[in-house]
């Protein structure tokens, strides 16, 4: 099956413009509180809940995070540059290639997943699948934590940092997120919207998410 056109543009975008993306935001998670914030209460929900995955893995940061927060967690992510630079700057993690359309997860074997401004790629009409992979992978009780830029619109870039590429970046709204994460069966247990800082130019919404507990018996 032919892959869609926007992961194989987010894929050479995000090789392309790897080391120069990741010495851009290099430090910037360290002044971003309520995100860690975040994170941390997905640590806790999850730590005696199994292997997390952190889907959209980038430079690494997230994930070794999440690791120094006592869970055992793992990357991927659709671009070999990115993945090669995680490797190099966090040995101690694994990081592999792939796509969230289809993990390479067995079903239920996950206690937690993240995606870290990674859903933002993701074209609409496949959005509603991405969130469906994403409970397949999760075993009952599992939890999910999104971020992402709020808003209403796509902003298209065809340069990055001195690169040619061509990648959309959408802003979307938390409670139409939301819809869509109920109707692939999670439970939203948690919805942040903090205001832009810095050079963010957009709301920045967290969601925290859960699979429903198998039945007893």
């Amino acid at each position: 099956m032919t892959e869609p056109a926007y992961l194989t543009d987010t894929r050479h975008g995000y090789n392309a413009m790897a080391l120069d993306y990741a010495a851009h935001f290099d430090g910037v998670h360290d002044h971003q509180h309520l995100g860690r914030a975040m994170l941390t209460a997905f640590a806790e929900h999850t730590r005696d809940g199994g292997p997390v995955l952190d889907v959209g893995s980038g430079p690494g940061w997230v994930t070794w995070y999440l690791d120094s927060l006592g869970l055992k967690v793992s990357g991927v992510d659709l671009s070999t540059s990115m993945v090669q630079l995680a490797r190099e700057s966090y040995p101690g993690l694994r990081f592999d290639e792939g796509s969230m359309l289809a993990l390479d997860q067995p079903d239920a074997s996950l206690g937690g997943l993240v995606a870290w401004y990674s859903i933002i790629h993701i074209g609409p009409e496949d959005l509603p699948a991405v969130f469906t992979e994403f409970h397949r992978v999760l075993a009952p009780g599992g939890h999910l934590l999104l971020a992402f830029q709020a808003g209403d619109y796509v902003r298209h870039f065809d340069e990055g940092f001195g690169h040619t590429l061509s990648l959309d970046f959408r802003r979307l709204q938390p409670e139409r997120v939301t819809t869509q994460l109920e109707e692939a069966g999670f439970t939203v247990k948690a919805q942040l919207v903090r205001a832009p800082e810095g050079e963010e130019t957009d709301p920045q919404a967290y969601l925290l998410a859960s699979t429903n507990q198998a039945a007893d018996g």
